[in-house]
């Protein structure tokens, strides 16, 4: 897959993730798109290893679930990192 379709995949799913998981993120385009692509990466390596599907191969709808899943988890997890103790 190639530099642009990773960009264009990274944007849709940064910004499908942002929009079900509302809050205080790192924000901006550049942000957005690196949530998304590192999502992809995760939600890709994920899904092959524990069900067995391939990972992300193109822009199509498989393909951006599967990177809407990662960036949810890599957004809940910067969540958890950078919360606040309640002390």
């Amino acid at each position: 897959m190639g530099i642009l379709a990773w960009i264009i995949l990274g944007l849709i799913a940064g910004a499908i993730a942002k929009a079900l998981m509302p809050g205080r993120d790192p924000g901006g385009f550049i942000v957005t798109a690196l949530i998304g692509i590192v999502g992809a990466v995760i939600g890709g390596f994920l899904g092959n290893m524990i069900f067995g599907i391939g990972g992300v191969s193109g822009v199509d709808i498989r393909s951006i679930l599967i990177a809407v899943v990662g960036a949810l988890l890599l957004l809940w997890i910067y969540r958890m990192a950078t919360r606040r103790s309640a002390v």
